[in-house]
């Protein structure tokens, strides 16, 4: 990637503030250099070459959740979740990656080896690991470097979603065909997702292409600055996309991360490789999370309604910062969810939950752990039994920020809510 101009963004910084009080890492370590004014006015320093990238510098600069929260209260818009990456990218150059990192990445770029991974992952999960099955999730045995032992994680799934299904394409008779992406998490963890979708579609009539050579969105590197993995994965799709893109209406993701990689992300990220940008940028109009699809342009809300029925649990909703911030996606998932359900918003449904990336959930979990309380205590205020939320990333956070605060509720993906309501 070409040398990034950090100081024309730094420059256009007015110190206003605004972007402060909602800061998500600011919150829970307020301190001016760490906060968006604070990277920007570091950055400018780095240009000019007044500033190092020395440990300390590395250190400010991993501690962004990269929530956008920033961008969305600059009166300039200034994209610093932006420079933030690309710094992150100049940081693994001059430092490189953890051992834990480069294999996960190495996973993320050769998806059979993954798969064979799972599997084995799998069959061995419960000796490493105490299951806690009503929340999908399990918590170590004894502690790790990059996993502390009280935490909980995702549970590996048998089989993966799309090693699930032999078929490529699931003809539902309809006259509408849509692709699936379905992301890493949902793929090998939360595979009822999948699932659910697959039976809305076809109560639908909606056909279904599972694209089954679809690779990792590069979301988890692009966070952590690893660009070569990130240039190897957006390309893959892009050129997979390529393929099939006028053969389906839309291609359909029930992920606010991997959405907001692939329609917004992607064009950022070849900012500097402008045939490789005219071709994500041709994409977009094709790409949708999945609730706004269904709302948008199928007749699910109907049919929901048609079923006249409430059923008995109290959802409250949190919007994923990839959502609602990056995608302005908050009213669709309520508008499928309220048909059927009642809703009790929470104080800050926008709050980041601080999931913040591989690094954050590794080398710095203990500002995801203190992002993480609040919006737990803030579920259990609105007494709700399910929080819903359409972004794995999320429901990985959330979960166990809920179970660190000891509150009683589970979290279920908007999608398979609403199929739930359709059986």
């Amino acid at each position: 990637m070409a040398g990034f101009d950090y100081n024309s963004i730094s420059d256009e910084c007015i110190k206003c503030g605004k972007c402060i009080p909602n800061c998500t890492i600011h919150l829970v370590n307020p301190d001016e250099t760490t906060s968006p004014r604070g990277f920007l006015d570091l950055l400018g320093a780095y240009q000019r070459g007044n500033l190092d990238l020395d440990h300390n510098a590395k250190s400010i600069f991993e501690s962004c959740f990269l929530c956008t929260t920033c961008v969305t209260e600059c009166p300039n818009s200034l994209p610093t979740d932006m420079v933030i990456e690309q710094v992150r990218n100049d940081i693994r150059k001059k430092y490189g990656l953890s051992w834990y990192k480069k294999l996960f990445f190495y996973l993320l770029r050769h998806r059979k080896v993954m798969d064979l991974l799972a599997r084995f992952g799998y069959v061995f999960q419960t000796c490493g690991f105490k299951i806690k099955e009503e929340i999908n999730s399990m918590a170590p045995r004894f502690y790790l470097p990059i996993l502390k032992k009280n935490r909980v994680i995702p549970m590996g799934a048998k089989k993966s979603f799309l090693n699930s299904h032999k078929e490529n394409v699931i003809d539902n008779g309809g006259d509408k065909k849509v692709a699936l992406f379905i992301g890493c998490l949902a793929n090998y963890s939360y595979t009822n997702v999948g699932e659910s979708l697959l039976f809305i579609l076809k109560e639908l009539g909606i056909s279904v292409d599972l694209i089954k050579e679809q690779s990792c969105c590069g979301a988890p590197a692009y966070f952590t600055g690893d660009f070569d993995t990130v240039d190897v994965l957006a390309k893959r799709n892009i050129e997979y996309f390529e393929s099939f893109i006028n053969e389906v209406d839309a291609i359909i993701i029930p992920e606010a991360t991997c959405s907001a990689m692939i329609k917004i992300d992607y064009e950022h990220f070849f900012y500097d490789q402008p045939q490789w940008q005219k071709r994500a940028i041709a994409l977009k109009d094709k790409i949708f999370m999945a609730t706004e699809y269904l709302e948008k342009n199928t007749k699910l809300k109907e049919l929901l309604a048609s079923k006249n029925k409430k059923l008995d649990e109290l959802i409250t909703y949190h919007d994923p910062c990839h959502a609602k911030k990056m995608q302005g996606i908050h009213k669709e998932p309520r508008e499928l969810l309220k048909q059927n359900y009642q809703i009790k918003e929470m104080s800050e449904s926008d709050r980041c939950c601080g999931f913040g990336g591989v690094t954050m959930q590794t080398e710095k979990f203990e500002f995801a752990k203190k992002a993480g309380l609040p919006k737990a205590y803030m579920i259990k205020d609105t007494k709700a039994s399910i929080v819903s939320s359409e972004c794995s990333a999320c429901r990985m956070q959330i979960t166990n920020s809920l179970n660190d605060a000891k509150v009683e509720a589970v979290f279920k993906n908007p999608i398979e809510l609403v199929a739930e309501a359709l059986r």
